[in-house]
């Protein structure tokens, strides 16, 4: 199992927008891939002082062709139509992650 996760720190003032949009759009659309075997969004509880609030996307591969070819065809397309709606209001990084 392969685990891509993204995780998001957005301005408070855009949160509900945010997590609206990604639970109607954003998750819809990766799991329409087929690619995916899970996809989920969390928020981080144990939150830094830092005006910022933390979601963590963790999308789910069963093997790691699964995710390259999502990562090569997908990944950027997807990450665009966030950027378009919410640019300079959140910061992210990702990891990759393997079960074993």
């Amino acid at each position: 199992m392969i685990l891509f996760n993204i995780t998001y720190s957005i301005e408070p003032k855009i949160e509900r927008e945010w997590l609206r949009w990604m639970k109607a759009e954003y998750l819809p659309m990766v799991k329409a891939t087929t690619l995916t075997s899970n996809v989920k969004i969390l928020k981080l509880l144990t939150e830094l002082d830092n005006g910022t609030v933390t979601y963590s996307l963790q999308i789910f591969f069963m093997a790691m062709e699964n995710f390259l070819s999502y990562h090569h065809t997908f990944a950027d397309g997807h990450q665009l139509k966030v950027d378009e709606l919410f640019a300079n209001k959140y910061t992210t990084f990702r990891t990759l992650l393997e079960e074993v």
